[in-house]
């Protein structure tokens, strides 16, 4: 019998759903950074894949989020001790591979300093690729996803080559031009210790021919220096979205995320990027009962400034929604996840991320 880390290496989603009905790939933005172009129907990005049925960032979780009709698939991007560019959604690894198990990696566990946070674990910058590809992907939140650990051990931790060959096999397949939508993952971390992100990535979208007007990709950061240099330094021609928390600052930066995001913040942004993702409670907050409150005006803000809006995460399960839109008791259970993105579609947003991608292509025909 064949291992089954054999059989399924390559992450193959041979039950997944066909697309559903218009879930045909939006058009990318048009325009250089700052002009964001008009206004088309909202896009359903599959955040790391579609991480709400498939451990995140494996080719399974990519390619399952193409198959429910996500026009774009988000890549979060680190780097392995060798220089390539791998798909996790942060350098430490324990929490999303099996490495713990691996007693032959016990010596590599240690404490970083990242981003100013003592950080204890297992590195990507300690391990070679061919180490890297030795571990498998685990569930990251197997509390709320027990469903998903049954996949546990089955998907190697992909390249962003490979994703990127997955997803121009599955638009051939699927005939719809898929997007990709990779995040640098702590670029000011990585160029401290002599591993920058921007290069390898510059370098892999121009091999495959998707730094261009028109190519079907967007590069996020919540570093906005990260952005600036990509823009003016690496002059990528795609369009750019600096990400944002609801409180705090980019790391190594003095601005608030609450003063980029401000009207003159937005009108200093829309001269190097084309979008924003800001944390969902950023468009309606929450009152202090958990209930959505009332819009911001931040996507008008935004608008009139020339910039998109994404904004980020909606998932399906009760404990990630408002107290309004959960039915039942168990945290774990889904709630009217659709009807949350339905409210938020309806403010006027340029798209939204999601774990669950056929939900957003719902809420999408809805509104």
């Amino acid at each position: 019998m064949a291992d089954r880390r054999q059989v399924l290496r390559f992450g193959a989603v041979a039950a997944a759903a066909p697309a559903l009905a218009g879930a045909a790939s939006a058009p990318a933005w048009a325009g250089g950074h700052g002009h964001g172009g008009a206004r088309t129907k909202p896009l359903v990005v599959g955040h790391r894949g579609a991480s709400g049925y498939r451990p995140e960032h494996t080719l399974a979780s990519y390619e399952l989020a193409a198959r429910l009709g996500a026009d774009y698939l988000e890549p979060d991007l680190v780097i392995t001790k060798d220089g390539v560019l791998v798909c996790r959604h942060e350098p430490e690894i324990g929490g999303t591979t099996d490495v713990a198990s691996r007693p032959e990696f016990a010596a590599r566990k240690r404490t970083v300093v990242l981003d100013g946070v003592s950080v204890t674990g297992w590195w990507t910058q300690d391990f070679t690729l061919a180490e890297l590809k030795t571990l498998r992907a685990t569930e990251r939140i197997p509390a709320i996803r027990q469903q998903n650990t049954v996949y546990d051990g089955y998907f190697e931790v992909p390249t962003f080559q490979e994703m990127l060959d997955l997803r121009k096999r599955l638009s051939k397949e699927l005939g719809r031009d898929l997007g990709v939508f990779p995040e640098t993952k702590h670029p000011t971390f990585f160029r401290s210790i002599g591993l920058e992100l921007e290069k390898p990535l510059v370098r892999t979208l121009r091999r495959n021919g998707l730094d261009k007007r028109g190519a079907k990709v967007f590069i996020q950061s919540f570093e906005a220096a990260n952005l600036r240099d990509l823009a003016d330094d690496h002059r990528v021609e795609v369009p750019l979205v600096f990400l944002s928390s609801a409180a705090g600052t980019p790391f190594n930066d003095p601005r608030t995320y609450a003063d980029y995001l401000s009207p003159t913040g937005l009108k200093e942004l829309s001269g190097f990027v084309d979008g924003i993702g800001p944390e969902k409670g950023q468009i309606i907050p929450r009152k202090p009962d958990g209930t959505l409150g009332a819009p911001t005006s931040l996507v008008a803000d935004a608008h009139a400034a020339g910039i998109k809006v994404i904004p980020y995460t909606f998932r399906a399960e009760n404990s990630f929604l408002p107290t309004e839109l959960r039915v039942g008791a168990d945290a774990t259970a889904y709630g009217r996840s659709i009807d949350e993105q339905v409210t938020f579609l309806r403010t006027g947003i340029d798209g939204l991320f999601t774990d669950n991608p056929d939900i957003g292509v719902l809420a999408r025909s809805l509104v």
